[in-house]
């Protein structure tokens, strides 16, 4: 199995919207070959921002890649341009390989 994370600073107010936008993305990755789960975590806030974490499990490496490089890929993020307003800096990408 493979985890893909990104790490999201969410603006203070803005965090429904980023909940939305990620149920909207969330949909379409039920229907890519080897995608297993999605999960948003939602952690702590400041005076700037929400940390929120999105959690994807595949199959295998070779599915999410086969995804990211997809069409479906591209317009799961289409309207990532209208979303700028909900990030407080650039997203951090984490991934792992399950060894247990």
């Amino acid at each position: 199995m493979y985890i893909a994370m990104n790490r999201f600073h969410i603006n203070i107010g803005r965090e429904e919207a980023f909940i939305d936008f990620c149920q909207s993305h969330e949909i379409k990755l039920k229907t890519i070959p080897g995608f297993i789960q999605f999960y948003l975590l939602e952690g702590k806030s400041d005076k700037k921002s929400t940390l929120f974490i999105a959690h994807s499990s595949w199959n295998s490496i070779e599915n999410y890649l086969n995804w990211s490089k997809s069409d479906a890929f591209q317009k799961a993020l289409e309207n990532i341009g209208n979303t700028k307003i909900l990030y407080h800096c650039q997203s951090q990408f984490e991934d792992y390989d399950v060894v247990l």
